[in-house]
């Protein structure tokens, strides 16, 4: 929800200016109460056991370390009790968020759920952000649930006969018209619909003479998530005479999409060689150093040499970093 404009404490002027006055006499007695509060904390410090203490009070302060659940992060039964309750647009916005925040719960009931809602969604305003917010969440089942309340606003049927009416769009007409359709196949073909026919059809257009086609192959290939993704989007960052399609076909490979971690591993030895390829330009080279941090989650430097010594010692066998392990 936006932060209403008057947000804040209670009684407090957010439109002022200045801040409040201070009655006379009372400036100095702060002075000094600072002083000796400051007195009193470098003497507590000054002992072991407090100072021990303290760092146990400094740590709830700070932004580092592991994540701490404020809750068991389950979709409570008040909620489940007024989803009924509640249109198709609340419905969505409520459980994507809850789905964002990985409540438990949740993505079981939108997929219960989100049969009812083609037809009746607008993907605008708050919704809208809560999609593109799941869209790139670090969890796959998150995104999916987005892609799941993207389809229903745009009444998109998940059914081979959906594909049978896309794909003529796909091949020829209009840009407009034929880049939905790429995108749409993509979603569908992720979603479980004939994912091998959707390929087919984006790679149809994969060398295509129009950029803006070319993109959204790209884009479509990174939502189907195939392992027959890989190697075109390999092909599109290399060889793609567009920087712009040779940046997205880079995030598609290290995050964006539907592609798992470990498919996402399965390019790491191809981009070792595009490292120090001599027929990429520097730009592409450093998107590709930049993947390779992405999925494999290490920080090394951005040679070549450096990353092929990291991958050999490892014998191709490592993990990138988790968030459990940080």
């Amino acid at each position: 929800m936006d932060t209403p404009s008057n947000a804040g404490p209670a009684g407090a002027n957010l439109n002022s200016s200045s801040p409040a006055p201070i009655e006379p006499g009372k400036s100095s007695w702060r002075v000094v109460w600072l002083v000796v509060v400051a007195a009193f904390l470098a003497l507590a410090l000054a002992t072991p056991a407090a100072h021990a203490a303290w760092q146990q009070v400094a740590q709830f302060l700070s932004l580092l370390g592991k994540p701490v659940p404020a809750s068991a992060s389950v979709l409570s039964e008040h909620e489940i009790e007024q989803l009924d309750r509640m249109s198709p647009q609340a419905q969505a916005m409520l459980l994507l968020e809850r789905s964002i925040n990985h409540y438990k719960g949740a993505n079981d009931q939108i997929v219960a759920r989100v049969q009812q809602w083609p037809g009746k969604l607008k993907m605008d305003g708050r919704l809208n952000n809560l999609f593109v917010t799941a869209l790139n969440s670090d969890d796959l089942r998150v995104r999916a649930a987005a892609i799941e309340v993207d389809l229903a606003a745009r009444n998109l049927e998940k059914t081979s006969a959906t594909l049978d009416r896309l794909e003529p769009d796909a091949y020829t007409g209009e840009q407009g018209p034929r880049a939905n359709a790429l995108w749409d196949i993509g979603l569908l073909g992720g979603r479980g619909i004939e994912p091998q026919r959707a390929a087919q059809i984006l790679l149809a257009s994969v060398r295509d003479s129009n950029v803006n086609i070319r993109y959204w192959v790209v884009e479509g290939l990174s939502y189907l998530g195939t392992d027959e993704t890989i190697a075109p989007l390999l092909g599109a960052l290399h060889d793609d005479p567009s920087p712009m399609i040779r940046e997205r076909a880079a995030c598609a490979l290290a995050q964006s999409g539907m592609l798992s971690e470990k498919q996402r591993r399965t390019a790491v030895p191809k981009l070792l060689d595009f490292a120090d390829d001599p027929a990429l330009d520097g730009q592409t080279r450093l998107w590709v150093f930049q993947a390779l941090r992405d999925i494999t989650g290490q920080n090394i430097p951005h040679d070549a040499a450096a990353w092929r010594n990291w991958y050999s010692s490892n014998d191709g066998r490592w993990y990138p970093v988790t968030h459990d392990s940080q």
